[in-house]
């Protein structure tokens, strides 16, 4: 049996432990949590389609699939509005870095087809940004992207032809555009013809949810 004096003795020493360990302690949990933080995460790397060109960030479909999804995957848009591909990819490592992301859905190409950039060229700057995602240990997620007719049909052809060989490379999966579907319905978009309005942001979270939903389980 314990005297008194003993007993003291012990708790002292155990609260000692938990003391000289307790900052330990919390630097572990600290980074479990930011761990279980960046393994939750889907970086949205995108143009205005993601943007929310002419309409509040919160109003757009990323911002909207974070609600519906309530941050389980949390959805981070580092979309803006004009990115080429070679912008993209120019932000990109300081985006992994802060963000930390198990997957990166890449929306970029589009700006780079309607200002006519050789295919070959938008195809390295896509690569490039495939390869960067990869190397940061998170999965890249394709986003096909189509041009207007009015483009011609050998360069809208050649643009489009870019994303499946790309995914073929790469072996990832191809989203499809959502756009083809948005643009059959003229009150979804806005006055130019190119970007869809705030009306068509949950239509858009909605496809977009149903798509990447299987993609992005979690363990």
């Amino acid at each position: 049996m314990l005297s008194l004096t003993d007993g003291l003795s012990k708790m002292m020493n155990r609260n000692n432990v938990f003391r000289w360990h307790y900052p330990f302690l919390l630097l572990v949990l600290l980074l479990v949590s930011r761990v279980v933080s960046a393994a939750d995460t889907l970086l949205v790397l995108g143009d205005s389609l993601s943007a929310g060109y002419r309409m509040s960030a919160s109003a757009a479909w990323p911002s909207l699939l974070d609600k519906t999804w309530q941050q389980q995957p949390r959805v981070i848009n580092a979309s803006i509005s004009g990115d080429t591909a070679g912008q993209g990819l120019a932000r990109l490592p300081a985006l992994l870095k802060q963000h930390q992301p198990r997957w990166v859905l890449i929306e970029l190409g589009g700006n780079d087809g309607l200002r006519g950039f050789p295919p070959a060229d938008i195809a390295r700057d896509l690569s490039r940004v495939i390869e960067q995602v990869k190397a940061a240990d998170a999965q890249p997620l394709l986003m096909q992207i189509r041009l207007p007719a009015n483009y011609g049909r050998r360069y809208t052809e050649a643009f489009s032809a870019i994303y499946p060989q790309l995914a073929q490379q790469y072996a990832l999966p191809l989203i499809p555009f959502f756009m083809e579907q948005v643009y059959l319905k003229p009150e979804w978009m806005q006055q130019d013809g190119i970007h869809p309005n705030p009306a068509a942001q949950p239509f858009i979270a909605k496809i977009m949810a149903e798509t990447l939903a299987p993609l992005v389980k979690q363990n």
